[in-house]
């Protein structure tokens, strides 16, 4: 069956970082979209960035421009997000989620809502 395993998130301090990892199975991976979503409390879930199959050109939010990167590596079937200068306004868990069929969108970002397959995410808390 098809699973997405995020691991990496913690506790961390204002102006560190992070690398996040996701690990998918059970689907055509170097197939898929690959994105990184974050939700705080009270919150809706956000997207940060999106990384495409193949050319691997990638999409980031304005809320992650210049301190998020998003990469993906095919031969391990993992997407990361690393995040640098990390702000107690990070603070949120970081779901990574799947699209099977990058093909169908011919140069376009799917949307939320089209995304197929989610993780259960990883909290990363970040202090002052």
């Amino acid at each position: 069956q098809v699973q997405l395993v995020e691991s990496g998130g913690g506790s961390a301090q204002a102006g560190g970082s992070l690398r996040l990892s996701c690990i998918g199975s059970g689907y055509i991976f170097t197939d898929s979209f690959m994105a990184w979503f974050r939700q705080s409390p009270g919150q809706e879930r956000d997207r940060v960035a999106v990384i495409r199959p193949g050319s691997g050109s990638t999409f980031y939010a304005s809320l992650a421009k210049g301190r998020f990167t998003i990469s993906r590596d095919n031969t391990k079937n993992t997407v990361y997000l690393e995040i640098t200068d990390l702000k107690p306004g990070d603070t949120a868990i970081y779901l990574c989620a799947a699209h099977p069929r990058a093909s169908l969108y011919s140069g376009a970002w799917c949307q939320k809502s089209d995304y197929e397959y989610w993780g259960q995410g990883t909290r990363v808390t970040v202090s002052s």
